[in-house]
């Protein structure tokens, strides 16, 4: 379904548009779940064989059983279940990641890829920054534990690229396959932020966590807005919108997928990472939709990365910028 008039106004406006209901919870939200819920069963019971957990909690659904395996973990390591890799330094032979066929399917969904036309035209390939986050009740957490799991910090997607896809027409999709809201961590964002180009962004928190993030003094607080949503949402966002997250105060898990399209012919800004073409008006036969093949794509760009010694990200950000002293 292509987004009407009034909603690319409003995307045109603030930097960003939420189309309600454009997904069906049950048709194309619940076949990811079921698959996630495979991933997390044989996480749950080797973290049991380990002795990490002193239960499986199998008889628990996907979103009780993440938080049982994290309130006596501490962490439920979100990396399983990603559709990305992690940083050079802690990638190994044996990183997991999740590529199936109904997550493939919601990235492909034809619904989903008419709102994306709308906003950047029909050549449309799947750029690979892209992740899951499960998101559990924060107090639940080990200390430092990794950002897809934790609040998001501000910033702006073009930041985390590289300098050679600032021209691209990068657009950010979020999906909640939960209920987002305030409570349990839903996106925040500052309409109309996007016209003011790419701002500084810092590569270190206080902690010395490594997190990418725009200095609090950038953020025009008095703008901030959150955007709950529901299941069946999506919000549409231009690449330059400032936007972060907000902790999970709640007893629940808040989770989503967030990825990302470019049209077709222009760099990913993650080139060592592996992109499809999701639809293509001229050339429909170039479309992914096979599952294995994505899987070996990824599984291929690992061992490329390892027996090159080249990272899979690389900062922008060199930290000396005064205000990320």
């Amino acid at each position: 379904m292509h987004l009407a008039a009034h909603q690319l106004s409003d995307f045109e406006r603030d930097g960003y548009v939420v189309a309600r209901g454009l997904l069906s919870p049950s048709n194309d939200l619940e076949p990811v779940i079921d698959e996630y819920s495979q991933v997390l069963d044989r996480v749950a019971h080797r973290m049991h064989s380990t002795g990490e957990i002193s239960s499986a909690y199998a008889e628990l659904p996907f979103t009780e059983r993440a938080i049982a395996i994290t309130r006596e973990a501490g962490l439920l390591d979100p990396q399983p279940f990603d559709i990305s890799l992690p940083t050079h330094s802690t990638l190994t032979a044996e990183t997991e990641f999740h590529f199936g066929p109904a997550v493939l399917a919601l990235l492909t969904n034809e619904r989903l890829l008419d709102g994306v036309e709308s906003i950047i035209g029909p050549e449309i390939t799947s750029n690979p920054v892209q992740h899951v986050r499960i998101k559990p009740p924060e107090r639940l957490l080990r200390k430092n534990a990794p950002g897809l799991v934790t609040r998001t910090s501000w910033h702006q997607d073009n930041g985390v690229v590289d300098k050679s896809a600032d021209d691209t027409n990068m657009l950010t999709v979020w999906i909640p396959l939960t209920e987002a809201t305030e409570r349990n961590g839903c996106l925040t964002v500052v309409p109309g932020s996007y016209r003011n180009g790419l701002h500084v962004h810092c590569p270190l928190t206080s902690t010395g966590k490594s997190v990418i993030h725009i200095p609090a003094e950038i953020v025009q607080r008095g703008q901030v807005k959150p955007l709950p949503m529901d299941p069946g949402d999506v919000l549409f966002m231009h690449r330059l919108c400032m936007h972060g997250s907000l902790s999970n105060h709640s007893d629940a898990v808040r989770w989503s997928l967030d990825v990302r399209y470019n049209p077709t012919g222009q760099t990913t800004g993650r080139e060592v990472l592996p992109s499809f073409i999701a639809r293509s008006r001229t050339n429909p036969d170039s479309e992914l939709h096979d599952a294995n093949t994505w899987r070996k794509m990824w599984m291929d760009a690992r061992d490329h990365l390892l027996t090159n010694h080249i990272p899979a990200t690389k900062s922008r950000w060199d930290g000396n910028h005064e205000l990320c002293a």
